[in-house]
């Protein structure tokens, strides 16, 4: 496949006709196993193969067992997207309306809460069960802009025989996953559907933009809550001794005294006030306050002290989801990791010799030169697992036993990542 790869604006620039008989040409040839006039493009290809590693069949339906009315409710009031629904509804909805299409909003896993726009659409997504509850993650669906924007962690526009699943011939979708600002997580993905006639190349970009303004919402309301915390929280530290801190329930610094600011200290989930040992500040005790946590340091602790940590767990196995964990004599604890840190404790867990800044700059972005971004990235991993990872060169500490938990199939490994250390250990054997 040395031809150039479709992308969105040769076809728009396109007759209908003829960009949707080429887009059948496309995946007829490729589920045949023959060359196709013109490669997928990389984001739809990539996807593809997914679908063949699990065995999807072409044909099925995209019907699924809808979540029952009570658990529908549960997932609306659980996650924080629904803090924002009025930014997506009012960024989105009445444009969906007038272009024949509908707004669609999934969780994290693509279970459907919400959907609003175009009566008569509306109507027809009921017959591919594009409804409350229903599920349109890839292994469900196929390749379609919610799952595959879940699957790629990106926005994501797929048109007609795009779909993987020819049950959705007749659809365009475009999809952007919405982040929650305070700890990076994934809450769900916002959709924009419709019959493939309403296509247009620039609905993906209304679609990513009013998330990135949902997102700035959440950022505001975030802001807002430490300011609270801060108020009730700087006067007590006044009257504190020795070190210190005030952090919201997911860790957020609001006050801080007798030691160096931070941004965040990661908590672990199952957080609560008492003795706790932390990685990055050693033994701590713990007391509640109106809206997040008084942190005290012990004195003779110390999150420095590499021998207070034994083992750590690297869990790159989830396709969506990679955390780290670190155990030692005093407990254990676990955070999710943000997709490049992910890939630069992958890389140093796979080198315990050790990566100077340089060495890691050309592993995560085929360039030497960007040690300066290095530098930063590797000062925030290092707040967060102090005690576990050394410098000069970057490495894992001496004597700390290090797992990692890989995928299934290799082509399953960090897919979002367009690292060159990544991409080399992903096999991408053909369909």
């Amino acid at each position: 496949m040395r031809n150039s790869a479709l992308d969105i604006t040769r076809l728009a620039a396109m007759d209908s006709v003829h960009a949707t008989r080429l887009l059948h040409q496309v995946r007829a040839a490729i589920l045949e196993g023959r060359r196709p006039p013109i490669p997928p493009r990389p984001v739809i290809d990539a996807s593809w193969r997914r679908m063949f590693r699990i065995g999807l069949d072409p044909d099925r339906d995209t019907s699924s067992v809808l979540l029952a009315p009570d658990e529908l409710e549960h997932r609306r009031r659980a996650t924080v997207i629904g803090e924002v629904m009025q930014t997506l509804r009012g960024g989105l909805v009445a444009i969906a309306d007038a272009s024949v299409q509908i707004m669609v909003v999934t969780d994290a896993q693509g279970r459907v809460l919400w959907r609003a726009g175009n009566a008569g659409v509306i109507r027809r997504a009921d017959t591919i069960c594009l409804e409350e509850g229903a599920a349109w993650s890839e292994d469900a669906t196929g390749t379609n802009a919610i799952g595959t924007a879940l699957a790629a962690r990106r926005a994501v526009r797929v048109h007609s025989a795009e779909h993987f699943v020819q049950t959705l011939h007749n659809w365009t979708c475009a999809a952007a996953p919405v982040h929650d600002p305070r700890d990076g997580q994934l809450l769900g993905i916002v959709d924009v559907s419709g019959p493939a006639s309403t296509f247009h190349p620039a609905t993906l970009a209304l679609v990513d933009s009013v998330t990135r303004l949902a997102e700035a919402e959440l950022r505001e309301r975030h802001l807002r809550t430490i300011e609270r915390l801060r108020s009730v929280a700087a006067p007590m530290l006044c009257r504190l001794s020795g070190q210190a801190l005030a952090v919201d329930p997911h860790g957020w610094t609001a006050a801080v005294t007798g030691m160096a600011p931070l941004d965040r200290l990661p908590l672990p989930k199952a957080f609560q006030a008492g003795r706790v040992w932390l990685p990055s500040l050693g033994v701590c005790t713990v007391e509640p306050l109106p809206g997040g946590w008084l942190v005290r340091p012990d004195a003779a602790g110390s999150g420095e002290d590499e021998q207070t940590v034994s083992r750590v767990v690297l869990d790159l196995s989830r396709p969506r989801r990679w955390s780290v964990e670190v155990s030692g004599p005093a407990g254990n604890w676990s955070q999710e990791l943000s997709p490049r840190h992910a890939e630069l404790l992958y890389v140093l867990a796979t080198h315990r010799q050790g990566r100077t800044a340089a060495e890691l700059a050309a592993d995560v972005f085929g360039d030497p030169t960007r040690t300066v971004t290095v530098r930063a990235e590797m000062s925030r991993v290092r707040r967060t697992l102090s005690g576990v990872l050394a410098h000069r060169p970057y490495r894992f500490s001496e004597g700390v036993e290090v797992e990692v938990v890989r995928p299934e199939h290799p082509a399953d490994l960090l897919p979002h990542s367009s690292a060159p250390a990544i991409a080399g250990e992903r096999q991408s054997p053909g369909p």
